[in-house]
Parts: C-alpha cells; sequence; structure tokens
C-alpha cells in the first residue's frame, strides 16, 4: 500500500507578491497615467524578476479623490484605466505566464459619487438610504456641530455637514478619511451582501485573491461616542482610535469572506487569497485577523516603522514569531508600500535597503514588494504646487504625504518620461520625475550586475530553489550586539550587521549572496549575507531556541 503523500503547501504561505499601483507603473496610452495594458506590457519583467504574483492597486470607476480608494462603482474599471475586457485579458496574461493576480477592494468606504450616496443626499433623514452610512444629527441648538469628537485619518474631523433637499443645514455623516469617501455602515445588513456579490463578480472573471483595504475598519462602535484620546487634535491621524477599529464584529466579515474563497476552491482546487491591511498596535492583536477561519495573512507593518537597529528588529521579528506564525498563519513581510517613505530614505542609505531586503527575504513566510523597490529608488522630494495626496491639503502638513513613493517609475533613456509613457503626443507624468531617476531606470538596473534588481532576482531565485527558504522554522544566533543571524531549515545562515563597521561573520566560508561585497569570514557594516553551511563553517555562534515550524 502507498504510503499517503503530504497535502501540498498553499501557494500563499511562502509567496512573493510585487504590488503595482497602477497609476504610476506603465502608461500604455500616453495621457501621463499608467493603465492596465501597462501592466500587461510589464508581466515580462516581473516574471524575470522572479515574484510569484502581483497586486493591483484599485482600477475601479472613481472620481480620484485619493486616486482609486474612493470608489464610484466596485463591479468597473475606470476608463482611464481601460476596461473590463483589457482587464480579462491581463488576468489570462498573468496566469499564462505562472504568476498570481490580487486586485484591491476597499470594504469601509466608497466615494461620494457611489449611487447609494447620492441617494442618501436625496432622500434625507431617516431614509433606508441613509443607514447604509452613519448619518447623524450635529450638537448644539442648531446642530452646528459634528456629532463627535473623532478626527480622520486625513486631517481635520472626521464628520462633514450636508445640505438637506430643502436647501436647509443636514445632518452630518462620518469619513474617517477623506469627505469625498464616506464611511459605511456595516451594522446594515444590506452593506455586506452587496459586497459579497463584488466579491463574487470578481473571483469569477479568475481573480487569485483580495488585498483588502482598512481590514480592522468596518464597524464602528454603534453609540458613536466621543474619544477620551487626550492627544486627538484636528490633525491627528487617529488610527488607534478604538471605538472606530478593530470592533469584535469585523471578524464575522472575515469569517463569511474566508467561506467564499473556500467555495471556489472546493469547486476548481484554486486557492484564493484574503490578505488584509490590518494596521493594529500589537502582533498580539494582528494574530486574531488571521485564525484559521478568518483572513490568510495580515500584512506586519511593524518593520516599516523599525528604525535602523538590531535589538529593535529582533523584537520586531519575535513578536511576529510569537504571535502571529503560531495562529497556523504566515506571517506576510513589508518593508515598502504606497503608504510609506521608501526604505531607501527611511534608512538613509542604498546599503542598509539593500541589506533589509535580504533579510526579509529569508524570513519564514510571505513577503510583498512595492514597486520600484527593486530598483532602489528613494523617496522624490516634490514641491508643493505639485502634490496631489488628500493628506496635504487637508492638514496643510507634509508629515505624511504619500506622492512622494508614488512617482512614475522609471523604465529607459535620460530624461522625464524615462520610458514610463510613450505615444506620438505623449502628457507628462501625472507626477513629475527627477532627475536622478536616470540612473535608477529598469534599462539600467538590468545591465548592472550590482543593482538593487539583480539583487532581488538572486535573492528570489534562491528563494524559489533553496528548501530552506520561504515557510518554515527560524532560529537565531547568539551573535555579537549589532548582529542578528539565525538558521533556516538545514544548513542555511542568514546575518546582518546593523553596524557601521565590520564584524567576524557568523560562518568563515564564501557567501551564497550578500546585499555587498562580503570578503570570507567578515561582515561589512550595513551589510546582509546568506550562507550554505557545512561542518565547520559555522564559527562561535550558537543556536538559541526559536520557532517551531507551524503548517495551516
Amino acid at each position: 500500500m502507498l504510503a499517503p503523500q503530504p497535502r501540498p503547501q498553499p501557494w500563499w504561505r511562502d509567496a512573493v507578491i510585487y504590488q503595482v499601483y497602477i497609476r504610476s507603473f506603465l502608461d500604455s496610452t500616453g495621457d501621463g497615467i499608467g493603465d492596465l495594458a501597462g501592466v500587461r506590457a510589464g508581466l515580462p519583467y516581473l516574471k524575470r524578476l522572479g515574484v510569484d504574483g502581483i497586486w493591483l492597486s484599485p482600477f475601479y470607476p472613481s472620481p480620484q479623490a485619493d486616486h482609486g480608494y474612493d470608489v464610484a462603482d466596485y463591479c468597473g474599471v475606470d476608463p482611464v484605466y481601460g476596461d473590463l475586457e483589457e482587464f480579462d485579458r491581463l488576468v489570462c496574461a498573468t496566469h499564462q505566464m505562472g504568476l498570481k493576480l490580487l486586485v484591491d477592494i476597499v470594504p469601509n468606504h466608497c466615494s461620494s459619487a457611489h449611487p447609494w450616496f447620492r441617494q442618501a443626499l436625496a432622500e434625507g433623514r431617516g431614509s433606508t438610504a441613509r443607514q447604509r452610512f452613519h448619518f447623524a444629527d450635529g450638537r448644539g441648538p442648531h446642530g452646528q456641530l459634528p456629532p463627535n469628537n473623532w478626527h480622520s485619518m486625513f486631517g481635520g474631523p472626521a464628520w462633514s455637514r450636508i445640505t438637506e433637499p430643502d436647501g436647509t443645514p443636514g445632518q452630518w455623516y462620518l469619513h474617517l478619511f477623506s469627505p469625498e469617501q464616506p464611511d459605511l455602515n456595516w451594522r446594515n445588513p444590506e452593506v455586506a451582501g452587496f459586497f459579497e456579490k463584488v466579491l463574487r463578480f470578481w473571483l469569477d472573471r479568475g481573480v487569485d485573491g483580495f488585498r483588502i483595504d482598512v481590514a480592522a475598519g468596518l464597524y464602528k462602535d454603534a453609540e458613536l461616542p466621543d474619544s477620551d484620546d487626550p492627544t486627538a487634535d484636528a490633525r491627528a491621524r487617529d488610527s488607534v482610535n478604538p471605538l472606530a477599529w478593530n470592533q469584535p464584529e469585523v471578524h464575522d466579515v472575515w469569517r463569511s469572506w474566508r467561506a467564499i474563497c473556500n467555495d471556489y476552491a472546493a469547486h476548481d482546487g484554486r486557492e484564493r487569497l484574503l490578505v488584509g491591511e490590518v494596521s493594529v498596535p500589537t502582533a498580539a492583536a494582528q494574530a486574531a485577523y488571521v485564525r484559521r477561519d478568518e483572513l490568510h495573512q495580515a500584512f506586519f507593518f511593524h518593520m516599516l516603522t523599525a528604525p535602523w537597529d538590531g535589538p529593535t528588529f529582533k523584537t520586531v521579528i519575535d513578536e511576529a514569531l510569537n504571535d502571529i506564525a503560531q495562529t497556523g498563519s504566515t506571517i506576510t513581510w513589508v518593508l515598502n508600500n504606497h503608504d510609506q517613505i521608501r526604505s531607501v530614505t527611511r534608512f538613509a542609505s542604498p546599503a542598509r535597503a539593500r541589506a533589509a531586503a535580504l533579510l526579509m527575504l529569508a524570513l519564514p513566510g510571505a513577503a510583498y514588494l512595492y514597486q520600484g523597490e527593486e530598483l532602489g529608488l528613494a523617496e522624490v522630494d516634490l514641491p508643493d504646487e505639485v502634490i496631489t495626496d488628500p493628506i496635504f491639503h487637508r492638514s496643510g502638513s507634509r508629515i505624511g504625504i504619500r506622492d512622494g513613493c508614488r512617482v512614475p517609475l522609471p523604465w529607459s533613456g535620460h530624461a522625464s518620461p524615462f520610458g514610463f509613457t510613450s505615444g506620438v503626443a505623449t502628457a507628462a507624468p501625472w507626477l513629475p520625475q527627477p532627475e536622478w531617476f536616470a540612473a535608477h531606470t529598469t534599462e539600467r538596473a538590468l545591465a548592472d550586475t550590482s543593482s538593487f534588481w539583480h539583487l532581488y532576482r538572486e535573492a528570489l531565485t534562491l528563494r524559489s530553489s533553496l528548501p530552506q527558504l520561504g515557510d518554515g522554522s527560524l532560529r537565531w544566533l547568539t551573535t555579537e550586539p549589532q548582529v542578528l543571524a539565525f538558521t533556516r531549515g538545514d544548513g542555511l545562515v542568514c546575518a546582518i550587521n546593523f553596524g557601521d563597521t565590520s564584524c567576524p561573520a557568523p560562518v568563515t566560508s564564501q557567501p551564497l549572496l550578500a546585499s555587498s561585497p562580503c570578503p570570507p569570514g567578515a561582515l561589512p557594516g550595513n551589510t546582509a549575507a546568506w550562507w550554505i553551511t557545512t561542518p565547520g563553517d559555522l564559527t562561535s555562534a550558537q543556536p538559541t531556541t526559536r520557532q517551531q515550524d507551524v503548517t495551516q
């Protein structure tokens, strides 16, 4: 009798997904804005890089108040990006290359141009249409004050007052982001039913899963009471308001969505992925979202805010291993995304960003890359007059603005548009590209074997071929204080030197891969390296107990 064969691991457990911010990836029409056809044209580049799939930023019909995160139609394509036929061609081309495709879904809020919200404005107080949102009477003798003291993530109050159909000052509606993004009321079952239909619409078109925006949001305290946070002010990004985030009812949504994905997988054997943007303060709180019947993954953002410091990185990694991996899920590591300052700038050094990338790609679990990090792009310092981010226009502050990491990619040439847009009469890219992009084009990166691109490609090639990498276990090695080192599986060692001076490496042999030149036996400052060890290779570094191997 044949021994039972182990069940193959789900594809998402150790996948490396590339985030495509569509309007800045590649423009096929010459209007200065990237589009779905541009994404399709760029697929060979991404396949060559070695990723397992792509995640598309929102491409739905939208007034673009927040560049697509204000959705006016959840089952369409904005004409600036293409149409449904082009989307279907992209899905087909992605799958033909053996890649997965995830789409972004925005369930916490919609656009003020969405038919539901327009209906709510037209039908007045107490209407069924208003019950899909959070409408409330204002405080004060004439209702002239907001219903509570909550603040928007984008600055200012989280409430805007409307004019009623008869022309009189009326109720207020809740928007945790911009006024053009009214929050939906998930206590109304009509909202849940609507989004289940949206999921099925895109699953039926062949997508492999969803990235879920604001996954810790959706439900608000039913009484909408005042927040007692004494630090809140009119410019606070109130992302940890416990009255508006992380309510217990939200977990029922993810159980429902997981059941839908499981139904599709049971039908055709293709696992669909739910990965959530879960912005909660601790890894322990995040772990609740990736229990076996909820989200498959949740982005682990703590590396995005960690300073360049070995003990801090070790604490961040340990928290994830202790709390998230023990749920049976895998940790979803992130160093860059469309909302954060790029790692080259954040760590104040290209060398540090390269080292951090090797560290991340050696850790157990999945990883998400943000377009341009494989080119070593730094944050672009844009003048005030070209900034489009609603955070800037709402708050009057440059703190937290996101346009600097969203500048269109440089593909080729020596001057803007650097191959990003093409055609007989082309428009300028929607955000201006700096002259220094000439040193970071994909054309130049592919030709230079010492580039960021080749480092990422070699790391991804090794990650896909070495059984020690990806999902699995980790054991720390004891090292000098500024060095982190660990083993993966049988014989693979990763070490990173957070200091500025060279120190002895934990392995005596030549590295398999290093983020900067790394002679045998030494680990230069701000450098990470991988080794395959044999007996006698390890120096005095000793293993310490660390994570057990867990599977889901």
